[in-house]
């Protein structure tokens, strides 16, 4: 029987897949269309997305959206240069809640992902999805309900915490090779699938890649890229478009 150990190391494991799940399928591709998917990797993306995080995609995506619209000033729902690093760290999860109930940004933002029928018999259900998860997560211990607990709130807490740090300390510590607050932390990128790189990110935003320098290495890009032999997906732009100019040449 595995002991508490083993439930933390599955619980950071079934991180890492929520993780590379938020950064390749509701950030660069439902926001930003940088990445095209066939339709059964998009549906199993979907599925993945609903047992591990119970996020709507569509309610996501808005809440991102108007971050890029508003980002650092007035508007923005998550900014931690207007509200400060500790509120955005702690309760990034409640902002992105009131950003998108608020009756305005979903509607405005998310115009073009209309909920289908798998939206409203599953996907739109996100409690029924984290119960899902939890299930499988009972079934792979066993029936051991203390483990299925400790994998369950390892995986909550850390998901929620890496998220949190790609908002708030994505905008205030790091490197800014670009205008504006957002910076680049490699660490960071290490732990959120390459989200880490929030500088790049926002100066060329339909980039289906986050890495721009020799010593920066985006690891959602190596999944993206297998996709890409596998025919799995299609990438908008090799290239980065870029909407902001490096402050100084770095190379590529």
């Amino acid at each position: 029987m595995p002991g508490p150990v083993v439930a933390v190391l599955v619980g950071l494991a079934v991180c890492q897949v929520a993780i590379f799940l938020t950064t390749i399928f509701l950030h660069r591709t439902v926001s930003h269309r940088a990445i095209t998917m066939s339709p059964a990797l998009r549906f199993g993306c979907r599925l993945l997305t609903w047992i591990t995080t119970g996020i709507r995609p569509r309610q996501w995506a808005a809440v991102h959206r108007r971050h890029h619209a508003f980002t650092d000033v007035e508007g923005d729902p998550h900014s931690p240069v207007l509200l400060g690093f500790w509120k955005v760290q702690i309760g990034n999860v409640l902002l992105y809640r009131r950003a998108a109930r608020d009756g305005a940004t979903v509607s405005r933002y998310s115009r073009d992902l209309p909920p289908d029928p798998w939206d409203r018999a599953l996907f739109d259900h996100g409690v029924a999805g984290l119960a899902v998860g939890v299930g499988l997560l009972f079934l792979i211990f066993w029936g051991n309900w203390e483990l299925t607990v400790i994998a369950a709130a390892t995986h909550v807490v850390s998901y929620l915490a890496l998220n949190s740090a790609v908002n708030a300390v994505g905008h205030r510590f790091g490197r800014r090779p670009f205008p504006g607050f957002a910076t680049n932390s490699q660490w960071l990128a290490w732990l959120t699938g390459g989200e880490g790189l929030h500088s790049n990110h926002h100066a060329a935003p339909t980039s289906a890649r986050l890495s721009f320098a020799r010593r920066e290495i985006d690891p959602g890009w190596w999944l993206v890229s297998l996709g890409r032999r596998l025919r799995w997906l299609k990438v908008r732009h090799l290239e980065p478009k870029m909407v902001l100019r490096a402050r100084t040449p770095e190379p590529v």
